[in-house]
């Protein structure tokens, strides 16, 4: 509790000196717990300059993905009543929906620096390694039903681009259905899953869930998914992952606010941002695959496309390549 205190008096005041007296007077506590805070918040990576007749200043913050750092980048205001930072989980989705069936509450966050079994749509794995990026998971428990909430990962995709272009300023797009697009790369992947009522089928509870690579190099993705990967700082973009991780809090809060309502604004910002459209796609099936057009997102984010037959038909599921990004060239 003394570290969280001294940490906060000295985030007040960014650049200034506190004395160990003044800091011991205003926060109630002994010069001895005062000088045990220090040691612990520099332990914990953080750079306090101690100087003879001034005292104390915060220097700089470690880029970790801590709940004292997040905290303080969220907006007056936001309610965050369960944020649970872990070093290293399988997968947030997996972590939240375990803590879902214990009690967990609506709006509970869990974020990771690393997984180990990360996963995206379709069961395939994705890349997390430490330090990284951002694993970052939300709990909803929507009183819905579940068709109310056909176009929760579409409206999740624009969530997590207003976050990331307010943190970075990058120009963010979006791959149908899921995938954040930068450079004609992509940069995170969403995945939600839900959790029905046995005797109501209502929805019991809804985690939303969104990887974003943050810092990695081409050699933490390894050969084959650098050529189709990026990440912010990659493409030029240095961020604080912490303030990132807030802005993703804020902008999936304010998701979970129009679940069930309007959602006509995230499906016109949707298709703004949507690099699918107007171009030639692959639909890939079980059964094989065949080239379409890409013509429009429905109200509920289905990709209207147009066959080779000239048949006109909306795809709500299964795999869509986009020609011109990932390797589909042919």
């Amino acid at each position: 509790m003394s570290r969280e205190k001294v940490y906060a008096m000295l985030c007040a005041q960014p650049g200034e000196f506190f004395s160990g007296q003044e800091l011991s007077r205003r926060l109630g506590i002994s010069r001895a717990a005062i000088w045990k805070a220090i040691d612990g918040l520099r332990q914990d990576g953080y750079v306090i300059e101690a100087r003879t007749g001034l005292g104390y200043r915060l220097v700089s913050a470690p880029d970790a993905l801590v709940e004292r750092e997040i905290r303080q980048y969220l907006a007056p205001g936001t309610v965050c009543p369960d944020l649970r930072c872990l070093e290293e989980i399988d997968s947030t989705n997996s972590y939240l929906k375990r803590e879902a069936l214990a009690g967990a509450v609506s709006g509970t966050v869990a974020v990771a620096n690393r997984q180990t079994a990360g996963r995206g749509r379709l069961s395939r794995s994705f890349l997390s390694p430490a330090d990284r990026g951002i694993y970052l998971s939300v709990l909803l428990r929507p009183q819905l039903p579940p068709e109310k909430l056909m176009g929760t990962t579409g409206m999740a995709a624009v969530a997590v681009c207003r976050a990331v272009e307010r943190v970075s300023g990058a120009a963010v797009q979006i791959k149908w259905t899921n995938d954040l697009v930068l450079g004609g790369k992509k940069l995170c992947g969403i995945l939600t899953e839900m959790a029905l009522e046995g005797e109501t089928g209502m929805t019991e509870s809804l985690v939303i869930g969104a990887g974003v690579n943050v810092s990695q190099t081409p050699e933490d993705f390894g050969p084959q998914v650098a050529e189709i990967a990026t990440s912010l700082a990659q493409a030029g973009f240095v961020v604080s992952r912490p303030a990132l991780a807030a802005a993703m809090i804020e902008e999936l809060y304010r998701l979970a606010a129009d679940l069930g309502g309007d959602i006509s604004p995230w499906v016109a910002e949707y298709r703004r941002r949507c690099v699918t459209l107007g171009r030639e796609v692959r639909l890939l099936w079980t059964e094989g695959q065949e080239r379409a057009e890409a013509l429009d997102v429905d109200d509920q984010f289905g990709l209207v496309v147009r066959r080779a037959d000239g048949a006109v038909t909306t795809i709500r599921s299964g795999e869509v390549s986009v020609r011109g990004l990932w390797g589909y060239t042919e």
